[in-house]
């Protein structure tokens, strides 16, 4: 079966976003976390630095209508270049005004609202926040996506 996920990249906290993430969604992780030092090295790239060893390559969680949260600790030992931006939003579309105001507390809690919960003009619940590890969300309950 076909299907979407959303791949995020971190400085270096992977593991305590989706730790976090984890705990908001109530789900586990799917297949091993894979960690830098389990993958092997390529003789045609740099060493990986000692203190990137331990970082996560790869890490799955679903979290919410079917959708994989995966995500990886981007190096920059090994040539990446991270640069947060507001170029993405994940948008969630709980299944109550409930769980909508339950998810968007539980994520903006040590994060940013941006647009808090509201009834908007096209007649849905709306609402976008930063959460404690950059990372964009936005809410829409209703008629909209029912």
């Amino acid at each position: 079966m076909a299907s979407v996920s959303t791949y995020l990249n971190f400085p270096g906290t992977t593991e305590q976003a989706f730790m976090y993430y984890k705990k908001v969604f109530g789900t586990e992780f799917i297949g091993a976390i894979t960690r830098m030092r389990d993958v092997p090295a390529d003789p045609s790239q740099p060493p990986l630095a000692e203190a990137d060893l331990d970082l996560i390559c790869n890490i799955a969680l679903p979290i919410t209508g079917g959708h994989l949260l995966m995500g990886t600790d981007a190096c920059e030992s090994m040539g990446f270049h991270l640069v947060q931006g507001n170029n993405v939003f994940i948008t969630l579309h709980p299944e109550s005004r409930e769980e909508t105001d339950r998810l968007f507390a539980a994520l903006a809690e040590g994060g940013q609202v941006d647009m808090p919960l509201q009834d908007m003009f096209w007649g849905d619940y709306f609402g976008t926040l930063t959460d404690r590890f950059g990372t964009k969300w936005m809410f829409n309950f209703g008629p909209s996506y029912a």
